[in-house]
């Protein structure tokens, strides 16, 4: 099973416009058209079996649409053989954080995104530990964005520093650090977390990573806590997936890193017609 842990889709209304407007602001080119038509189809060409959706909550009052529509996506492919997974969202600014951490997981969403630069707060303000504390105690997996965004490369709100406060203070358990550990910081990554007990994905690597820098990672975190990740439509699948078949050459370090994580932090069955639903364990 090849699993990409960091996805992005958008309503089929908005989804050409959204990827038009973000390419705008950051000075990239996507490799699709954020709609899920096209997801689907680049997981067929590189051979993905699961893809995880994240979706960002920008206000609180987001919050309804955004959750709803990931639990009717998640019901939508709930039988296929190649399936999309969505996680929820929240915003930091919730006025009631416990009790919309209670309503993502009787939905059936089985982890959240949180990123600091769209919902301008800094990873280690106190509104984020909470979630993350909580988050912890519902066993919900938590993805942030963390390290430079492209489109907010002069205020970096999930810094090295504020990490290592969070993994001080509060410990969160399944927590992902996307863009292995914080995007183009990764000489304090190696440094400072790698090593740690936290989860890195590969997103946005692919030919920005140097091969050194990476596989200092690697070997000082240990292949057991890294997933293959692509921030699709950003980065191609089958382009990312030469990149991290390049680059680790264990094969099961490889397989490790390509799904066999991902199914312990996040089991779930590959097989059409199985409950697509991720049960989240304790990793």
């Amino acid at each position: 099973m090849i699993v990409d842990f960091h996805t992005h889709i958008f309503p089929e209304k908005i989804a050409v416009k959204t990827i038009r407007k973000l390419e705008a602001k950051a000075g990239v080119t996507a490799f699709a058209d954020g709609r899920e038509e096209s997801l689907i189809q680049s997981m067929k060409k590189a051979g993905v079996d699961i893809s995880v959706v994240l979706p960002v909550v920008t206000t609180p009052e987001q919050f309804d649409t955004v959750n709803h529509f990931a639990a009717a996506l998640n019901e939508k492919y709930r039988d296929a053989s190649i399936r999309l997974v969505s996680f929820g969202g929240i915003h930091p600014d919730s006025p009631d954080y416990k009790k919309q951490l209670r309503t993502i997981q009787a939905l059936g969403l089985s982890g959240i995104k949180l990123h600091p630069d769209y919902q301008n707060t800094f990873f280690d303000d106190i509104r984020y530990m909470r979630i993350l504390d909580y988050a912890s105690q519902l066993g919900l997996t938590t993805v942030v964005h963390a390290g430079i965004d492209i489109g907010y490369p002069d205020n970096v709100r999930c810094t090295i520093r504020g990490i290592c406060k969070v993994l001080d203070e509060v410990g969160p358990k399944q927590l992902v650090l996307a863009h292995y550990g914080g995007y183009r910081l990764w000489e304090d990554v190696e440094r400072y977390i790698a090593g740690r007990d936290v989860y890195l994905d590969t997103a946005y690597t692919a030919d920005v990573i140097e091969d050194d820098i990476f596989r200092k990672i690697l070997k000082k975190h240990g292949a057991d806590k890294i997933l293959f990740a692509t921030d699709s439509p950003w980065s191609g699948q089958a382009e990312s997936l030469a990149h991290i078949r390049r680059l680790v050459t264990d094969p099961q370090d490889l397989q490790k890193i390509l799904g066999r994580n991902a199914q312990r932090l996040a089991a779930f069955d590959a097989k059409p017609g199985a409950d697509s639903r991720m049960s989240v364990q304790s990793a």
